[in-house]
């Protein structure tokens, strides 16, 4: 039993990872054909391999995959699983086969139904819902059975323990290697638009530093052409219309460089929580990439004003970097800790990777200074710039070949 049973496990775990490595980069249309192929092979796989107790009874885990594609996929996935599903069923044939359809149907009317409401869910929410739904489900079914046997005997109760709690084991374990899937999907996705952003926001801030420098020049030559007194009236309307366009182009510049990077319309008044575990969230993946494990922890009662996307940006920028910086490095381990000094608000960023002599240490928050070869140096001048105006600073210590710690210390 307990083989058949791992054996079950693993079809469950079929579809998720052959769409793991073939099919997640595919357009979404695509890939809900090929999840709903691959759920279906799974229900199949389920049934031809059940689980057969010691008492004679068997039962199969053909419901949980269907659930699970009810919840998330509603009908329009649904559907073809369920014919898909009674299909296979009758063709099997035997007893059942009647009580298979009506139940099958009764999930297919009921389960989708409620697939909104499941979806607006928290993740936590959406594994309870889940696991709930597959206990109810199967306990129904056993209702039925016993309806049908009219003898609710050792057999029967040994066959119903096991039938509810492997369901509910299977379900709960699966949703939530579904929901943590999910959630690096969408992590990686915002690290994805993080870079995006940075990539536009350093082509701006190259755009404006190269074309700011010839138009002051120019601007500055044109006022000082429009002092002179050898000028004629016309002459003159001619140097004046071009400073007025000089200063439109200036204006032009200043506002793509105001939409690549974009400033909040109102500061938060709080201990850094929300920020420090949504950044931290966002970063496991990247991490994960990379081979290195995070270490988190958070003990900070006090609270202070500040730009929440600004400090967001910040500390993704200086993750990203120790973690680039332990590319390669075994064990390698970022450390984050925020906790109250005194009246300070203090966060470590611990790496374990290649280390900064101190000239490199000096010359860190300097425009278009990175250790990195393809870096720019504008996300640690964005990071000690948001520092700055908090009236904080960043302390920077570090050895070649051991790591390096940034410790910022934020006044309450």
């Amino acid at each position: 039993m307990f083989e058949t049973l791992l054996l079950n496990f693993l079809f469950m775990l079929f579809p998720v990872l052959i769409f793991l490595i073939f099919f997640e980069n595919r357009p979404h249309a695509y890939n809900h054909k090929i999840l709903v192929l691959l759920i279906a092979a799974t229900m199949i796989l389920c049934i031809a391999k059940p689980i057969r107790l010691e008492t004679g009874f068997i039962f199969d885990l053909r419901y949980v995959p269907f659930v699970i594609a009810a919840l998330y996929g509603g009908y329009k996935h649904t559907l073809p699983l369920y014919v898909i599903l009674n299909v296979y069923r009758f063709y099997i044939g035997g007893e059942g086969t009647v009580q298979s359809l009506l139940f099958s149907t009764a999930v297919l009317i009921l389960v989708p139904s409620i697939s909104a409401r499941f979806l607006r869910s928290k993740p936590k929410g959406r594994i309870l819902w889940a696991t709930s739904i597959a206990v109810l489900t199967m306990g129904c079914y056993l209702i039925i059975l016993g309806q049908i046997m009219n003898k609710l005997d050792t057999q029967f109760w040994t066959l119903a323990f096991y039938a509810l709690t492997t369901h509910a084991v299977v379900m709960a374990i699966l949703m939530i290697l579904l929901e943590q899937i999910l959630a690096n999907l969408r992590n990686r996705e915002r690290i994805m638009q993080s870079e995006r952003l940075n990539v536009v926001s350093e082509l701006a801030a190259s755009v404006s530093h190269e074309m700011r420098n010839p138009l002051t020049v120019t601007s500055g030559f044109l006022q000082l052409l429009n002092l002179s007194k050898n000028l004629s009236p016309e002459e003159k309307g001619y140097v004046e219309l071009s400073l007025l366009e000089l200063n439109r182009a200036e204006k032009i510049i200043s506002d793509y460089l105001s939409f690549a990077k974009p400033q909040s319309e109102s500061r938060v008044y709080s201990n850094l929580m929300a920020e420090c575990e949504y950044t931290k969230n966002v970063i496991l993946p990247y991490a994960t990439i990379h081979k290195v494990a995070v270490e988190f922890s958070f003990n900070n009662p006090l609270s202070t004003h500040y730009d929440s996307n600004e400090m967001q940006q910040c500390l993704i920028n200086l993750y990203k970097n120790a973690i680039e910086a332990m590319d390669g490095v075994d064990d390698a381990v970022l450390s984050i800790a925020v906790f109250a000094s005194g009246q300070n608000i203090i966060i470590t960023i611990r790496d374990t990777g290649v280390g900064m002599t101190k000239d490199e240490i000096s010359r860190l928050g300097k425009p278009y200074y990175s250790t990195k070869a393809d870096g720019t140096g504008l996300g640690m001048v964005m990071a000690y710039n948001t520092i700055n105006k908090l009236k904080g600073r960043i302390e920077v210590t570090s050895e070649k070949g051991k790591g390096t710690v940034f410790r910022i210390i934020i006044p309450a």
